[in-house]
C-alpha cells in the first residue's frame, strides 16, 4: 500500500550500500559467529522478565506496606522497558535467534505488556524501518498528542512550550499504546496494509481484545483479590510502573531520529526520495554513546540505531562489533555518520531539536 520508492543514480551511494553489507557479512563469516542473539542475550532476557515479573510476585504473596509496594511498581516499570527494549525488540525482528519460534516466543513478550506483536510489526518493523523519518509514511515522527516531531506537520501554538513538556508526557507511551491499539489496528485494516502481509483482521482484533481484557484482569484483578491494598492504591501502582516504562522508552526512541543532524526528507510528486535507502538510514538516524555501560546494556542497544536501521535482523548484542565496520564505510565513501558522543549528548540535541520544532513553520519543499 505505501508508494514511496529510495532510487538513486549516485554511484557512491551504491557503492557503499554493497561494500557495507559486504563486509558486514564477512565479519560474521570471518569470526564464525551467529548474526543472532547469543548466551549474552537469553541471560538478559532472564533478568529482564524477573525485573518485572518478580515484584509482582511479592506483591502478590507477601504482606508489605504501601511505600514498598511503590518501590516494586517502579521496578516493574523499569522490567518492563527492558523487555520492550531488550527481548520484544530483537524477536520482532527476528533477530533474537535463528529458530523462528524463539523469535516468536520473545515477540510474544509484548502480550505481557498488554501489547500487540502484529500492530507493532506494522508500524515499527515495516513503517518506520522502510520511510525512516519520512512524514505520513513513519508513524513515529507523527504529533503525538501534542507534541511536534517533524518539520512538515501543521504547527500550533502551544508547540513553542513543547520542549518543557514533551519528557513528561512520553511517561504516556505505554498507556496510548495499551488503550488506542485497536484503533491502530482499525485504522491499518483500512489502509488494507494488514491483508496485504497476510494477516486477518478479524482475527487479530479477537486476539487484540482478548489480549487487552487478560492482561487488565491479571495485572489489576489480582493484585484487587490477593491483597489489602485499595482500589485507588493499585490504580496508582498501575499509573506509576506504566509512566516509568514510557518515559524510558519514549526518550530513548526520540533520541535516535528526532536529534540534531537527522533530516525529514519528503518524496518528489513521483512518490520518489532521490537517495539510496542504505543511505537513507545515515541520514534519518543517529547513534549515541556506543559505550561499554550498564544503560548500553539495558537499553537493548537503541543506541546503536543506525546500525539497527541497516542491518535489523542482525541482534543488538553485535552492534558494538560492527557500528565500527559501518562507521569506518561511512567515512570512506564521505556518508554522513551521526553520532552523540553520549547520552547526554543526545538528550540535549533532542531538546533543542525539541525547541526548534516547536518555533519553525512546517516545511513544504519537496525533494528532487
Amino acid at each position: 500500500m505505501e508508494r514511496v520508492k529510495f532510487r538513486s543514480q549516485d554511484t557512491k551511494q551504491q557503492a557503499f550500500a554493497k561494500a557495507v553489507r559486504e563486509r558486514v557479512r564477512l565479519y560474521f563469516i570471518d569470526n564464525s559467529i551467529s548474526k543472532k542473539g547469543n548466551l549474552t542475550l537469553y541471560i538478559k532476557t532472564i533478568l529482564m522478565l524477573g525485573a518485572y515479573i518478580i515484584p509482582f510476585i511479592l506483591i502478590l504473596t507477601a504482606s508489605i506496606p504501601p511505600i514498598v509496594a511503590l518501590g516494586l511498581v517502579l521496578i516493574m516499570g523499569i522490567g518492563e522497558a527492558g523487555i520492550g527494549m531488550s527481548v520484544m525488540h530483537d524477536g520482532a525482528h527476528g533477530a533474537y535467534s535463528s529458530k523462528k519460534w524463539a523469535n516468536d516466543l520473545a515477540a510474544s513478550t509484548m502480550f505481557l505488556l498488554g501489547s500487540n506483536t502484529v500492530n507493532w510489526k506494522i508500524q515499527h518493523n515495516i513503517k518506520h524501518h522502510t520511510f525512516s523519518n519520512v512524514f505520513e509514511h513513519d508513524d513515529d515522527i507523527s504529533t503525538k498528542a501534542i507534541i511536534r516531531l517533524c518539520e512538515h506537520a501543521p504547527i500550533k501554538k502551544y508547540h513553542k512550550y513543547q520542549h518543557l513538556y514533551a519528557f513528561p508526557l512520553y511517561g504516556f507511551m505505554t498507556f496510548i499504546r495499551l488503550f488506542g491499539e485497536v484503533f491502530m489496528l482499525i485504522k491499518f485494516n483500512k489502509s488494507g496494509i494488514i491483508k496485504e502481509h497476510n494477516y486477518n483482521p478479524n482475527k487479530e482484533l479477537v486476539k487484540l481484545a482478548i489480549t487487552k481484557i487478560t492482561y487488565l484482569l491479571v495485572i489489576l484483578g489480582l493484585p484487587i483479590l490477593l491483597t489489602d491494598f485499595s482500589i485507588w492504591q493499585i490504580l496508582i501502582g498501575f499509573a506509576a510502573m506504566h509512566v516509568v516504562a514510557g518515559m524510558i522508552m519514549g526518550t530513548v526512541f526520540q533520541m535516535a531520529h528526532v536529534v540534531e543532524g537527522t533530516q525529514q526528507p519528503l518524496p518528489d510528486n513521483n512518490e520518489i526520495i532521490e537517495t539510496e535507502w542504505m543511505v537513507h538510514q545515515l541520514n534519518t538516524t543517529s547513534d549515541f554513546g556506543r559505550k561499554k555501560s550498564l544503560l548500553s546494556w539495558y537499553i537493548g542497544g537503541l543506541d546503536f540505531q543506525i546500525e539497527h536501521h541497516l542491518f535489523q535482523n542482525i541482534s543488538h548484542v553485535h552492534y558494538p562489533a560492527i557500528s565500527k565496520i559501518v562507521e569506518s564505510t561511512a567515512k570512506e565513501y564521505g556518508i554522513n555518520y551521526n553520532l552523540k558522543g553520549n547520552f547526554s549528548d543526545a538528550l540535549v540535541s533532542h531538546y533543542r531539536r525539541l525547541k526548534e520544532l516547536g518555533n519553525t513553520a512546517p516545511i513544504k519543499t519537496m525533494v528532487n
